[in-house]
């Protein structure tokens, strides 16, 4: 399966591994600076291979390379854009979070993607951690009775310096803040886990300490779900002097389970009222990471790769990337309005929130 990427900042090393790991034959690499190419493919012993061309222009790239499946790892203002047009040229995707900016983007990622027959995968990688596994099987089974209520914490630490390395960074055309960028992750699990069906959002978000900032670096906020769960998030740059921790919590009738770390990737309660043998396995269950980004990739990437030769659906689909970026910007709909969001959302987009604060 011929791969390319798009975009080769932070990122991007995830993806590389991911591809090598899979067995991808890997054709071509794109990024507007020429030299973040070079330094990425350094970083994995490939700098000098020459059956991977570099390009500053992805419509270049795509047009002279035959490509099965592109991983899009720009700044995330350039994601629905540059999907687009992989989809309308047929090739399949994987668009790291957000999908898009805007309910609009995403909405029509969906559409036209089902109507080319084209694999899109939301690159919301967490869902394949082993805890977070465990945690869904058991919510599939029926373990947790009637849900409660569930919570995410996603309480990191970025300082000026993270910012800097790459301007776009909490801009509101181009990244949004905290809980676009950081809390999206732990947001798309917390919505999966409570049943994807969100009918109302009331939040609240500041700019505390990054003034150099357009958007956020706190959010809260609580979430109505049809299901009658209700669900808690917060999502915050600020915590001195670095990363503290992202949990996420939910709560049954017959159930609790909070997963831990950095990202998700422990298993801290593990309590079922039909304990079984097998549990003993999951209680202080820890699952080691390299960074805050996880091993999800690489599974991902696998997911997605039988997808497209198998002609099914990727775990994470496209509805899933817009599922999650439409509970962030209901949360922004929110702060603005200064009043709850029913949900779905029809219109909405990042840039709604420009001035804000």
């Amino acid at each position: 399966m011929r791969y390319a990427l798009i975009g080769c900042g932070r990122i991007a090393t995830n993806h590389v591994k991911a591809a090598l790991n899979n067995g991808l034959e890997f054709v071509a690499a794109c990024d507007v600076e020429e030299t973040q190419i070079t330094k990425l493919l350094a970083k994995h012993g490939l700098e000098e291979d020459p059956s991977i061309r570099h390009y500053t222009d992805y419509k270049k790239m795509i047009a002279e390379n035959k490509l099965d499946l592109i991983a899009i790892a720009t700044e995330s203002g350039m994601h629905a854009e540059i999907a687009l047009y992989c989809i309308d040229h047929g090739i399949h995707c994987i668009i790291e979070k957000p999908i898009a900016m805007s309910i609009q983007d995403a909405d029509e990622i969906v559409r036209r993607s089902r109507k080319k027959g084209v694999k899109v995968s939301a690159c919301h990688q967490n869902r394949f951690n082993v805890a977070v596994q465990e945690m869904r099987k058991a919510l599939e089974s029926g373990r947790f009775g009637r849900l409660s209520h569930g919570s995410v914490h996603v309480r990191w630490n970025r300082n000026e310096e993270y910012y800097t390395q790459a301007p776009w960074r909490g801009k509101w055309a181009l990244d949004g803040g905290a809980l676009m960028n950081q809390c999206i992750h732990g947001i798309d699990l917390l919505r999966w886990m409570l049943g994807d069906e969100a009918e109302e959002v009331y939040g609240q978000t500041r700019r505390q300490f990054h003034d150099y900032l357009e958007a956020e670096d706190i959010g809260m906020a609580v979430v109505r779900f049809k299901n009658g769960a209700i669900a808690t998030i917060e999502g915050t740059t600020n915590v001195y002097p670095q990363n503290l921790e992202e949990t996420l919590y939910l709560f049954g009738e017959k159930g609790t389970v909070k997963l831990g770390g950095t990202s998700t990737n422990n298993i801290d309660v593990w309590q079922f009222a039909d304990e079984t043998e097998a549990d003993s396995r999951n209680k202080g269950l820890e699952e080691a990471t390299s960074n805050v980004y996880g091993n999800g990739h690489t599974s991902l990437y696998a997911d997605m790769m039988d997808a497209i030769e198998k002609d099914g659906t990727p775990y994470v689909d496209a509805v899933a990337g817009r599922n999650a970026l439409e509970l962030v910007l209901a949360v922004y709909k929110s702060q603005k309005e200064g009043k709850p969001v029913k949900l779905p959302l029809k219109e909405f987009a990042s840039t709604e929130m420009t001035g804000e604060f």
